[in-house]
Order: structure tokens, then sequence, then C-alpha cells
């Protein structure tokens, strides 16, 4: 029986993906990032979900990146560029750009690729035995999806930089005290805690989610004055949404707000 290299499942308002490869460690292939990019364009386009959780099958790992194999044999065949590593870029460019918050359930080790893609999240949820690395500069290679852009941004980087040139695992302890996660829970308790973070955020007011992450990311490349000019002008927008007046309603009235997306 072939079995799909990405899962996909609904709680509620949250989308679910989970790598299916545990055989591999849910090693990155081709196919993997096919179907997991189909699964994002279904999720932009159903305004019912609200969050998306990615997370690996099995209990060893939530991805340790490139499946070597198959890398292995596009180096063989001698193939012009990196087809492979530019179909990674065009994924979790999608991942870090899908107007919904990503949440990472970190089940294992999130080795080299494997923390690039958990790095693509808004959030990283750890189970206590989950290990974080970059292992490249031991076999004479580098971060390459992403690492040595956004590891920095959210670590620092002479964090960053430890982190790469020791090329070792750190526990999940670490990667908290690090902000590479942002919480650590007892593995048993991983997706519910996720789910319930995730059900959480879908209560709150979509188009105030996306303007914010929108914003944030943002942030990150631009000077000041133009994330302040983008915040203004999102702020303006939000101010006549229906979810808005939704908002002040509920809040006169001493209810919870139904917000709807507009």
């Amino acid at each position: 029986m072939v079995t799909e290299p990405v899962l996909f499942e609904q709680r509620g308002r949250a989308a679910i993906l989970t790598l299916n490869r545990p055989e591999a460690l849910n090693a990155m292939t081709p196919q993997l990032l096919d179907l997991l990019e189909a699964h994002l364009g279904r999720i932009e386009q159903d305004p019912e979900i609200r969050a998306v959780v990615i997370t690996g099958s099995g209990e060893k790992a939530f991805c340790v990146g490139a499946d070597l194999k198959a890398r292995q044999q596009e180096f063989a065949a001698e193939e012009a560029g990196d087809p492979f590593a530019q179909r990674v870029e065009q994924v979790f460019g999608h991942i870090e750009r899908l107007p919904r918050p990503v949440i990472a359930a970190v089940n294992g080790y999130c080795l080299g690729g494997g923390l690039e893609l958990a790095l693509t999240a808004d959030l990283r949820i750890a189970a206590a035995e989950a290990r974080f690395g970059f292992p490249e500069a031991k076999v004479g290679s580098m971060p390459g999806a992403g690492g040595t852009q956004r590891l920095p941004r959210l670590v620092g980087p002479a964090r960053a930089k430890e982190l790469m040139f020791l090329a070792d695992h750190v526990d999940a302890e670490t990667a908290f005290r690090l902000g590479l996660v942002n919480r650590v829970v007892p593995r048993a308790e991983l997706m519910d805690a996720t789910v319930e973070l995730a059900r959480t955020i879908c209560q709150r007011a979509p188009l105030s989610i996306q303007a914010i992450k929108a914003a944030v990311n943002l942030s990150m490349d631009v000077p000041l004055a133009q994330g302040l000019a983008f915040e203004r002008e999102r702020f303006a927008a939000l101010r006549t949404s229906e979810d808005r007046r939704e908002g002040i309603a509920a809040f006169l009235e001493k209810r919870e707000p139904q917000f709807v997306g507009r």
C-alpha cells in the first residue's frame, strides 16, 4: 500500500500537516514537497481554516532535512543548477508567506533542512525529547534553505553562528532558552498542547492575525519608517472591518466575539 508523504487532517478550524516518512526520519523528497505545497494551496483557498500545524510522524523525528538518497541520484545525474534546492526555497517561502499562523510541533530530531523548515513557522512547540541542530559544517556543507538568514533573526547572529559552527545538537530546553522554540511540553502532550494553542489563535480575528503576521515578518527586512507605514496602513484597514465592529460590540456586551474574517 502506497502511503502519502504528507497527511492532511482538520480539527475544527486548524489544519494539521504531518510529514509521513517515519522510516526515513521524515526526510524531504520532491514528492513530499509537491504534496506539502498542494496542501498549502488548499488551505489558502479555505477561509474556514484559520491556523496550520506542521509536525512529523513517528516518535523519532520532526524532519532531518533532504533525503540524501534522492539527492545522491540528482548529483549523479549532474543536473544543471539545483532543482531540489529551488523547490525547497519555493515551498518554504510559501509557508512563511501563508496568510495563516503556522505552528511547528517538533516531536523529535529537527536537523538541517528540517530545522530550516521549522524556522519558516511562526511558532515552534517542542517535545521535551526534541533535538535541534545544523550539522552541515561536519560534512563540508552549510545550511542552504534559509537557515543562515532566519536563525539570526530569531536568536541573534552570535547564537546562530555558534550553533552552525559547532554543528552539534541542542536539547529542547536549550532551544527554549535561546528563543528558538516558544514552549517545551512532555511528548505525550505535544499535539494536544499545539492544537489547543492553534484553537485559541483561531478564536481571534483572522484579519488581525493576518495583518500582524505580515507586519512582523516585514519588520525583519525593512527600515523602521517603512515598517511603521505598513503598520499604519493595516491598522487603518482593520478599523472599517466587520470583525472590528463585532469585537467592539462583543466587548461592550460582555460576550465572546464571533469573527467572520471580513
